[in-house]
């Protein structure tokens, strides 16, 4: 598993918005093998785990670490430039083929 990386305020503040909005949608994060992975549902709310990090968690039964959140209903989140450089990583080499 990959350390916590605390995140920006201003993401948490964005977090606790959509609890108070009870907003339901889809969240698009790596999970704690550093995999692509989504999920849908509604934030119900937000903790501390000693030694672990920060989640939020989601209705029915889900657990995200916050600083893995990709997108969160449609917006950036703490991972979102991780994820814009591996997307990219590709682009910049050739694969061994001649171009």
């Amino acid at each position: 598993m990959i350390s916590y990386t605390p995140v920006q305020y201003i993401f948490r503040e964005v977090i606790e918005e959509e609890i108070a909005k009870q907003s339901e949608g889809k969240i698009f994060y790596f999970d704690e093998n550093d995999v692509f992975e989504s999920t849908a549902g509604k934030i119900v709310k937000v903790e501390e785990i000693s030694h672990e990090g920060i989640f939020l968690f989601l209705e029915p039964d889900k657990r995200i670490r916050i600083d893995r959140i990709i997108t969160l209903f449609g917006k950036p989140g703490a991972a979102f430039d991780e994820y814009d450089a591996y997307a990219n990583q590709c682009l910049s080499c050739t694969g061994g083929y001649e171009i």
